[in-house]
């Protein structure tokens, strides 16, 4: 359980693509090297390692194949697990940050910061390629939940939707895509609004969508029927959270209402204790339940209304008081 050879082992492996080169063909450790830009000795010491816990085979020439436990090291497998494991990624990197956990434990404070000297989204803001693998990352999570949030709650009847930290806009896509006659806007900060409104473009979405650039610290788009905070309370410590949920309820007003989608269980509490502890590393953020969800939004002037089951998630509706 803690020896931490074999995780890294694996990251490299994905890191370098060795997946996709080995399912063209198998290869020797020579071969691969020149292919992946490698060391050959070092790369081989790694290969075997690899072996020996099913993830690639070796034959009597020496030359390395994949396995099916590592088939979802290739690129583009649906599972994404590529993605999330590459060092030179967003997640992956962040990953590397789980080195300074006995600081967070110790201070309550975010370990990515000790590890690479800045926060988490400033170092995401200072390399475009890692924000838009993030952004990729995160859409493509947001794909695969979709299907639970769009089913959790009649957002047809809000008439107005703002996804707020909407990314790419793969759920907004999903929730128009339900419902017709609904508009819907996109907050983000100003690299990830532009692939959403791409996003939006090429889904035929652009009469019924606003892309906003911006942060939600700041004033939103006002007048809406819903405000839609998934997966992002959990990214940040309480004060700035709650600051988050002020900026939605001013927004709201008295007509409108905010839903905060996040990992909770039907007992209303978190259900993800890894997911917690990556918040805690990554950005000194939380997984909350209901009732911690409920504290934040009461200083704010909201009172949780109902809470409504979306597949694996929950959706936390919030009226004001």
């Amino acid at each position: 359980m803690a020896h931490l050879g074999t995780p890294m082992a694996v990251r490299v492996a994905a890191t370098l693509r060795v997946a996709d080169h080995l399912a063209r063909q198998p290869l020797t450790a020579a071969d691969l090297a020149g292919a992946v830009g490698a060391d050959a000795g070092a790369l081989e010491r790694l290969l075997d390692h690899l072996v020996t816990k099913g993830v690639l085979s070796r034959d009597e020439d020496g030359r390395y194949a994949l396995t099916s436990l590592g088939e979802p090291l290739r690129d583009g497998h649906p599972s994404g697990i590529r993605d999330a494991l590459d060092i030179e990624g967003a997640v992956g990197r962040a990953e590397l940050a789980f080195v300074q956990l006995l600081h967070s434990v110790r201070t309550g404070r975010a370990g990515f910061p000790e590890q690479f000297g800045t926060s988490f989204w400033e170092d995401l803001e200072a390399d475009p390629e890692r924000a838009a693998s993030f952004a990729a990352r995160m859409g493509a999570d947001l794909r695969i939940r979709a299907e639970g949030i769009v089913g959790g709650f009649d957002w047809g009847s809000l008439g107005h939707v703002v996804d707020v930290g909407g990314g790419d806009g793969s759920l907004l896509i999903a929730l128009l895509a339900e419902h017709p006659r609904l508009r819907g806007t996109v907050v983000d900060l100003p690299d990830t609004a532009a692939i959403a409104r791409r996003s939006l473009e090429a889904a035929g979405l652009a009469d019924r969508t606003d892309v906003v650039p911006g942060s939600f610290f700041d004033p939103l788009p006002a007048g809406a029927g819903g405000y839609l905070l998934s997966s992002v309370l959990h990214d940040w410590d309480d004060a700035s959270a709650k600051a988050i949920l002020a900026r939605c309820a001013e927004a709201a007003g008295r007509g409108g209402s905010v839903f905060v989608v996040e990992r909770i269980g039907r007992d209303g509490r978190p259900l993800h204790t890894a997911m917690d502890l990556r918040m805690l590393v990554y950005y000194g953020g939380k997984e909350r339940g209901v009732g911690e969800i409920g504290t934040l939004a009461a200083d704010c002037g909201l009172a949780v209304r109902a809470v409504h089951p979306a597949g694996a998630l929950s959706i936390v509706e919030l009226t004001a008081r």
